[in-house]
């Protein structure tokens, strides 16, 4: 009874609750078998008449545009995505395009099967925000069909009575347009390959002809000399199938002005994330200058192996995603301070599935060694611990959220206090959890989970968004003094 009475006290429940919405679609290309099926498509639509085409055509407009913005333009791209495959003697009207790139596109509901697993920061533009409310960005984990997840977001204020307004939601999604790192540097390139075991002897011969920083068309350029070396053919293929698979894996994506936040969704694009993007963790990173930058470390999936990545924006319009290396870069569940301590970058991690460990690192994107932080203590973490996001710096010291997994995979999440200065101390932490699913939040895709991937500060106010059963959200606020007075008397 102890413990569900200083849970209500310490932790206010708000009633909104967030749900996936079906309806939110993006298009995606959906391009038939091989060339033979392609072309046997572009044979039966050209030999549609006018009319049909019109007739059909029509019904392809009215049924779909209203959903999605700048819709004759998304046909025509993905009908310039087979052209190639017509016949040269062939003369295809502007309807008969459009109708074939209807044929090769499809929709897709991002959200379909679940949304969860929110971070949250301050949002870069606080302009014309009323004394005592911050404006914010909250990120989610939208999962649809085949269970591919990518990223999405809402904006909102939190006001001065900590009352939390989120904007309205556009009917609208949008995907960005993608370009592939315009510079690489040649040192990030050898760790990771390092790491992945290329041949060695190859992949020196292609990374000696580059510079420290070099383009992808150079890489292209040395890849074609490569294939003219007297390497066996099995070494070749392997060390350039790895240099552009990682060279794909860095890249920027970039959003149009007009559209809203809420339309904008991050897509799997790479090949090392054709699985998913899962739990990207944002964190409002301040530099020694006092310059800004957004990070978010996330796990890109392709379905048989993990790679953990980092993306980096300043005003959530252009995103620039990188590969993180090193020995202790090679899990899930990474979560960077938001500034550096001692002069090196700080991140929390995890390296075994069971225990929470720290990491420090003069390189944003590599990460050697890793020490242990905690391991589960209290028979509500047994199974296992691990971060809930980015540390909040308060004079106190650093406050960390991270969850405990126990009996029946129940998920909770904790609280603990790490030193300012030496955050590799733990400091403090309550000996029972501030979150676990109550009678509401048990059942779901994934039932008896309550899970943050980041929390924000609100003048004495502690903002958890957190998911429910791996399928919906709900925001939880806390009491920051009350929490650290009870962290600093445990």
């Amino acid at each position: 009874m102890r413990i569900r009475e200083q849970r209500k006290q310490l932790v206010q429940r708000r009633s909104t609750v967030l749900n996936a919405e079906s309806a939110r679609v993006i298009t995606r290309p959906h391009i038939p078998g091989g060339k033979a099926r392609i072309r046997d498509l572009i044979k039966r639509v050209s030999g549609l008449s006018d009319e049909d085409v019109q007739h059909l055509l029509e019904a392809v407009i009215q049924d779909f545009s209203g959903r999605h913005r700048n819709f004759r333009e998304t046909l025509q791209r993905n009908f310039d995505r087979i052209a190639a495959h017509a016949p040269k003697r062939l003369s295809l009207s502007s309807e008969k395009q459009l109708l074939l790139g209807s044929y090769v596109t499809a929709e897709y509901s991002v959200e379909a099967a679940a949304l969860f697993n929110p971070s949250i920061v301050p949002h870069p533009d606080q302009k014309g925000v009323e004394k005592g409310s911050l404006r914010f960005v909250m990120s989610f984990r939208a999962t649809g069909e085949g269970h591919l997840s990518s990223i999405e977001f809402r904006s909102g204020i939190v006001d001065e009575n900590d009352d939390i307004l989120f904007d309205p939601v556009s009917q609208y999604v949008a995907t960005p347009k993608m370009h592939t790192d315009p510079v690489y540097s040649r040192l990030h390139f050898r760790r990771k390959i390092d790491e992945i075991c290329a041949h060695e002897r190859a992949m020196n011969h292609l990374l000696d002809g580059l510079k420290d920083t070099f383009t992808f068309d150079e890489l292209q350029r040395q890849i074609n000399k490569l294939r003219s070396t007297k390497f066996r053919v099995i070494d070749k293929q392997h060390t350039v199938d790895t240099a552009l698979w990682l060279a794909r894996s860095n890249y920027e994506v970039i959003f149009d002005p007009d559209e809203l936040i809420s339309e904008r969704v991050i897509f799997p694009v790479s090949e090392n994330e054709s699985a998913g993007i899962e739990d990207a963790r944002f964190v409002r990173f301040e530099g020694n200058d006092k310059s800004v930058i957004y990070y978010a470390t996330y796990t890109a999936y392709n379905g048989f192996d993990i790679l953990p990545q980092i993306l980096e924006t300043t005003d959530f319009l252009t995103f620039r995603m990188h590969t993180i290396s090193g020995k202790a870069a090679q899990n899930k569940g990474m979560a960077l301070f938001p500034r550096k301590i001692n002069g090196k970058f700080a991140m929390l991690s995890r390296q075994d599935g069971v225990n929470n460990y720290i990491m420090f690192s003069d390189s944003l994107r590599h990460w050697e060694k890793a020490e242990l932080l905690q391991e589960p203590v209290h028979p509500l973490e047994f199974v296992q611990v691990g971060n809930c996001g980015s540390p909040v710096e308060t004079p106190e010291g650093w406050l960390a959220l991270f969850h405990g997994v126990g009996p029946m995979r129940r998920y909770s999440v904790w609280a603990e206090l790490l030193d300012l200065d030496d955050p590799s101390q733990v400091i403090g932490r309550l000996d029972e959890p501030i979150l676990t699913p109550d009678e509401h939040e048990r059942d779901g895709y994934v039932p008896n989970v309550v899970y943050t991937c980041g929390s924000m500060i609100h003048g004495d106010t502690l903002i958890i968004p957190y998911g429910i059963a791996d399928q919906r959200c709900r925001v939880a606020t806390v009491s920051i003094s009350e929490l650290l007075s009870r962290l600093k008397g445990s």
